[in-house]
């Protein structure tokens, strides 16, 4: 062989390397953090906590840090969530009457969507 067509199957096969898509380098999974400081939530196995709360903030339309201090959910800092603690306990407990399973009350049950509960529904306008 040439020294050219050395050099030109040299440079064919770099520009082949290069057009190659990029292997991701792929990570380890790291599992998640498991919840501490849970006094009154009990997690069945597998629950996904990330969505039991997306289902509190949904219902009293906050975000986390309405009830958890930022960067520290496990603190008991702010008072709000001793609040929800008892709201949790109100609702298990009355959940836990009926003997089917299901969920019949939840924080959207009286909230609906805001932080305050409703205690009556809003006057209709118009009639």
């Amino acid at each position: 062989m040439n020294t050219l067509h050395t050099r030109v199957m040299l440079v064919a096969a770099i520009a082949a390397v290069l057009m190659q898509p990029a292997v991701a380098q792929e990570k380890p999974a790291v599992p998640p953090t498991p919840p501490t400081n849970l006094k009154v939530l009990k997690l069945p196995p597998g629950a996904d906590i990330q969505q039991i709360m997306r289902t509190f903030t949904s219902g009293l339309g906050v975000q986390c840090v309405y009830c958890h201090v930022q960067g520290n959910n496990a603190s008991d800092e702010n008072p709000k969530k001793e609040v929800a603690r008892h709201m949790i306990k109100m609702t298990q407990e009355i959940n836990g009457k009926f003997h089917d399973g299901k969920l019949r009350v939840s924080c959207y049950t009286c909230h609906r969507g805001e932080a305050e509960p409703k205690t009556a529904p809003e006057p209709k306008t118009g009639q």
